[in-house]
């Protein structure tokens, strides 16, 4: 199966954002390149509440995959900055991730009236008619995300669960085996108190 020339099929399909699967040949691979403008940047930015996001580019290719099915395999890159979970200071990540999907149309939609059978590989995706390149994006985007992005040097805050007139849980109480140690310790001490016994 021969692939577009390189460049070709990015070139042709940069300006767009929906890929018609109908209009594409199943005889050959095709290549994508989306680069948002700042307008889209900004949107997707707000939907992720992220501070900024600059340099946002997918670029990929959709290759057949039988007689209705196709296989994307892009690389996502993005410079995003978000606010730390600590400090709400400005963290900047830069972003370089595989975006795979696999489209099938055998695979059934997504219907909250029918049981769907869980497929072991995520990527696979009911066949759609069009792919839209912004939604795609925006959902590879979500998913590389750092989810708890922290300034250089800053530690996770310790937290503490307690009630009104009792002493406090920290974390550390919270951890496995936590009330084994507490345990421990009570026996040693029993055993202490009355080692002067006979």
């Amino acid at each position: 199966m021969a692939p577009s020339r390189p460049g070709d099929g990015a070139a042709e399909n940069a300006a767009k954002t929906r890929i018609r699967l109908s209009d594409l040949s199943q005889r050959k691979s095709h290549t994508f390149l989306l680069i948002p403008d700042a307008d889209l940047c900004a949107a997707i930015a707000a939907d992720l509440d992220l501070i900024a996001l600059r340099k946002l580019r997918l670029e990929g290719t959709l290759t057949p995959a039988g007689k209705q099915d196709w296989d994307l395999a892009a690389q996502l890159g993005a410079t995003v900055v978000q606010p730390c979970v600590a400090t709400l200071a400005p963290v900047t990540t830069r972003i370089e991730e595989k975006v795979q999907r696999g489209y099938r149309a055998d695979l059934p939609e997504d219907d909250d009236a029918t049981e769907v059978e869980m497929h072991l590989d995520e990527t696979l995706e009911p066949l759609p008619d069009t792919i839209d390149l912004e939604e795609l994006v925006t959902e590879a985007l979500a998913l590389a995300l750092p989810a708890y992005p922290r300034v250089d040097g800053t530690q996770p805050d310790k937290t503490v669960f307690t009630e009104p007139g009792k002493t406090a849980m920290t974390d550390e109480d919270a951890r496995p085996f936590a009330g084994l140690a507490r345990l421990k310790d009570k026996l040693v001490g029993d055993d202490s108190g009355n080692s002067g016994d006979v």
